[in-house]
């Protein structure tokens, strides 16, 4: 330590002495009450760091989910916090959440999830391009085994792994074709088949 750090921290530690001397000083008629308070007020701040800290946690299990009825083929999907649909499907038993893209052609698949799904992006030949919101894309084509959602099942579903960096799965319009009527009311996209 320099000796400005230690002649700063000379002056905090009596500027907190001269501060606590004062406090309990002037209310040491009533030091058990202060005292109450000054746990009470340490519990507040331990409960605000841990909502902090836990909060994504407490906001997956208040988000709504996708909702499956697969005795009538209907999937009801509520619109998410940022105004996007989300859907989990089981691809070659992976499980992956897309965002529901009614403006992309086909599935997209980023790259982690093709990972998770059996495909190795770097030895795949990247011929194919899209256009998105941020400029043109290459792709590579692949075809999924298996895309299943409950009872709701599709075979040798083809695909694209995206060549550059994407935060999350699209779900385009190759997918959602299958089903016979696509409905937004209210909060919920609801999928019939």
């Amino acid at each position: 330590m320099s000796s400005l750090e230690l002649g700063n921290l000379a002056y905090l530690v009596l500027l907190t002495s001269a501060v606590a001397f004062w406090f309990f000083g002037s209310n040491r008629q009533s030091l058990g009450k202060t005292m109450q308070h000054a746990v009470l007020w340490g519990l507040i701040f331990l409960g605000v760091i841990a909502v902090v800290g836990l909060w994504d946690d407490i906001r997956s299990t208040v988000i709504p989910t996708q909702s499956v009825f697969s005795d009538s083929g209907r999937i009801e999907i509520p619109r998410g916090q940022d105004g996007h649909y989300r859907l989990t499907l089981d691809v070659n038993d992976a499980p992956v959440t897309f965002i529901v893209d009614t403006g992309a052609s086909d599935i997209v698949l980023s790259k982690s999830d093709a990972r998770r799904v059996g495909f190795d992006p770097d030895t795949l030949p990247y011929y194919g391009r899209a256009m998105t919101a941020n400029g043109e894309v290459k792709t590579a084509p692949v075809t999924l085994k298996r895309v299943a959602l409950e009872g709701i099942e599709d075979h040798n579903v083809s695909a694209r792994i995206n060549g550059g960096e994407m935060g999350q799965s699209l779900l385009g319009m190759a997918y959602l074709q299958r089903y016979d009527q696509i409905t937004i009311s209210g909060n919920r996209m609801i999928l019939t088949r």
